[in-house]
């Protein structure tokens, strides 16, 4: 019975919360057309937050974009590489650069602070050559989970 309950709370929550993340897909989506980027380029970079906010974000707990910005590390070092079939050096590379592009504008608008986008820029510089070690290995039947992303 109280699984049933904390199920539904999280089925509740998550509805919740990718009712809020439209909006913010929306709102991001119109920040990158401002900036005159093609719309290909925008469609990518929407499709990449979207991933990371609405699958990854919501997989196991509600947890609200703004809260995402501080958890990439895992996102690129193990799940990404893991669950998503398409998962390529590219791919993460792309997917970063969106990232880090949501939460600059996710700052113009005050809802995250300077110094957690300097951290997301920061992991993301060093974390990347071992993320993309990590999707080789995957990818060579050697992955083994590691502790330290």
């Amino acid at each position: 019975m109280i699984f049933c309950q904390l199920l539904h709370q999280y089925e509740e929550d998550c509805k919740k919360i990718k009712e809020a993340n439209e909006g913010l897909l929306t709102d991001f989506e119109t920040g990158l057309r401002s900036f005159g980027l093609a719309p290909k380029t925008i469609v990518q970079h929407i499709k990449n937050v979207d991933f990371f906010i609405n699958c990854y974000l919501l997989y196991e707990d509600a947890i609200e974009a703004i809260e995402g910005v501080d958890m990439v590390s895992m996102y690129f070092g193990d799940w990404f590489i893991r669950k998503a079939m398409w998962a390529s050096p590219n791919n993460i590379r792309s997917n970063a650069a969106s990232i880090k592009k949501f939460y600059t504008f996710m700052l113009t608008k005050g809802w995250v602070e300077q110094q957690a986008l300097d951290m997301l820029a920061q992991t993301i510089k060093e974390g990347m050559p071992k993320w993309l070690t990590q999707l080789e290995l995957y990818h060579q039947e050697e992955y083994e989970m590691d502790d330290d992303y």
